[in-house]
């Protein structure tokens, strides 16, 4: 039995898992004078959002690599900036072509519809039009990630006076933007953005965002929602901001670790525990895989639904509805991820020189026809030969993230399921000709890539899974589909933290509001445990 947490002195809670999530709910708990312990499996905190020295002089962010939806009143909370977070804007969107100099999407207005008459006049005048739309949308949206999940099923007063605010922010939209959130919750990410635009690749790049850590194509029905959370992030009160932590993810993960530190948290790494303990049915505190016991009057997972509730707990610990749900829930890793430690800057042949069109995210989407056939290969079981890919290169943004003159080149890849057709083997057996066919994608439009490549990392879903800890390798904690978001994440009845289990509450991104560097799922959790008096 550990000397701290025992039976007589239990902690008022035990977060399992030191993701950012699971961190940010430590730090609110820890904030309001509870007792705190937060276990890591790892070396080292922060979940997908980690940034790790793989090769000597070069940082990665393994993971997640760019941060959007963190939610501002969470930063000033616990102080994030003072302990050292910092977030540069990514200057520009640039989806290069073979053929030509392709598409940059610029912060300037003005810039960016000259950029786009070249494709297409109509284009031009509607793109910003297309942006006050969306981003009317987006503020009726965002309250829904900074509170509970709305519950359709209740009569309390508090929860009916959410559902009247709701319908008022919904009635004030007007007749055309109703209209408008109907057809993105139905539509498919393309047919949805072919309603303003004519040219395919403005529309390529710009209907990704509606399929990032799903098994859905752009054409799929649904996707055209996802693309709504694009509007939804801001940094420093910009909205539609995307930006790039000074020191990568790891230090949004790092400041908040520091701030639970601050207010009285404890945190162990190398701590993997083997289940939730349970007493009477009651979460009760943990077992840890080397035996050890450690007691807690709650218990608040960061990890993934599945991990924490079919692995930790056990289904014949739970309801039979909740599991039978839990097991239907839908991981589907679909995404990888390949960081390259890099000689020198690979130039576009077609844009050539380190300007400021390589200062943002570069997305390989040259066409929905190219997107489309990438998700037709994961559909039966393989990895894209020419995937999406969206890349940012951090050196250029914080050039401590590699020596003098070198750079680092972050990949993300889709589609890579997790599960690989009946006969073509494990993950283990592709992984390297996963990373060939994204190197040999890229080297197209980068002619001197193959040669600049001092060492590279290379992860399927399978490998975060076994890395991070993440069912399926889905680091959004489970996809972001409709019917996996609001009152039905994780489990319709069970979107406001606490559990079947007494004791047990989930602060993950499996939570409400989901996935993302947002922090949200952890913070949101602390203060409804506060508000219940279960710490």
């Amino acid at each position: 039995m550990s000397a701290k947490g025992s039976e007589s002195n239990p902690y008022d809670a035990i977060v399992v898992g030191g993701g950012h999530n699971g961190l940010t709910a430590a730090a609110y708990l820890a904030r309001s004078g509870r007792k705190v312990l937060v276990l890591e499996r790892r070396h080292l905190v922060g979940g997908a959002a980690v940034t790790e020295e793989l090769y000597p002089g070069f940082k990665y962010s393994v993971c997640s690599y760019v941060v959007s939806l963190l939610r501002p009143w969470i930063i000033r909370d616990l102080n994030l900036s003072r302990h050292g977070l910092r977030i540069v804007p990514l200057e520009c969107s640039y989806t290069p072509q073979l053929d030509s100099p392709g598409l940059c999407r610029w912060p300037d207005p003005d810039q960016n519809r000259q950029e786009i008459r070249r494709l297409s006049r109509r284009d031009a005048d509607n793109y910003p039009e297309f942006g006050k739309l969306m981003g009317k949308l987006a503020r009726f949206a965002k309250p829904f990630i900074d509170e509970l999940a709305p519950d359709p099923t209740s009569l309390r007063p508090g929860d009916l006076w959410q559902f009247k605010r709701a319908a008022d922010r919904f009635r004030a939209l007007g007749d055309d933007l109703v209209a408008l959130q109907l057809k993105l919750t139905t539509m498919g990410g393309v047919d949805f953005l072919r309603e303003f635009f004519e040219s395919d690749q403005l529309i390529a790049p710009m209907s990704c965002s509606g399929i990032i850590g799903t098994m859905l194509g752009v054409n799929s029905p649904g996707t055209a929602y996802v693309l709504l959370h694009h509007y939804m992030g801001e940094i420093d009160g910009s909205s539609r901001a995307w930006g790039f932590p000074i020191g990568g993810t790891g230090a949004v993960s790092d400041a908040i670790a520091a701030s639970a530190l601050e207010f009285g948290a404890e945190i162990r790494c190398s701590a993997p525990i083997a289940n939730i303990r349970l007493k009477n049915g009651r979460a009760t505190g943990v077992i840890l895989q080397n035996g050890d016991e450690i007691a807690a009057r709650s218990v608040v997972s960061g990890c993934d639904p599945s991990l924490t509730f079919l692995r930790f707990v056990g289904k014949e610990n739970l309801p039979a509805d909740f599991a039978a749900s839990l097991e239907n829930y839908k991981n589907r890793g679909s995404s990888g991820k390949v960081n390259l430690a890099l000689d020198r800057f690979p130039e576009f042949i077609q844009r050539p020189g380190i300007g400021p069109h390589v200062r943002g995210d570069v997305a390989i989407a040259p066409s929905t026809e190219y997107l489309e056939t990438a998700y037709d290969e994961a559909k039966y079981g393989a990895f894209s030969r020419r995937p999406f890919i969206n890349v940012v290169f951090p050196s250029l943004l914080d050039p401590g993230m590699a020596p003098p003159g070198k750079h680092v080149m972050s990949c993300f890849v889709q589609y890579a399921p997790y599960d690989l057709a009946s006969g073509a083997g494990s993950w283990p057996d592709h992984r390297e000709a996963f990373g060939d066919a994204v190197v040999d994608t890229l080297a197209e439009y980068m002619p001197t890539l193959k040669g600049d490549i001092l060492h590279r990392q290379v992860l399927s879903p399978w490998d975060i899974e076994q890395e991070i800890g993440i069912t399926e390798g889905n680091i959004f904690h489970g996809e972001l589909g409709l019917e996996q978001l609001l009152f039905q994440r994780p489990v319709a009845g069970w979107a406001r933290y606490r559990t079947p289990i007494p004791g047990l509450w989930l602060g993950s991104s499996g939570a409400h509001p989901g996935g993302g560097i947002m922090a949200s799922p952890g913070a949101l959790a602390a203060k409804e445990m506060l508000r219940a008096g279960a710490v």
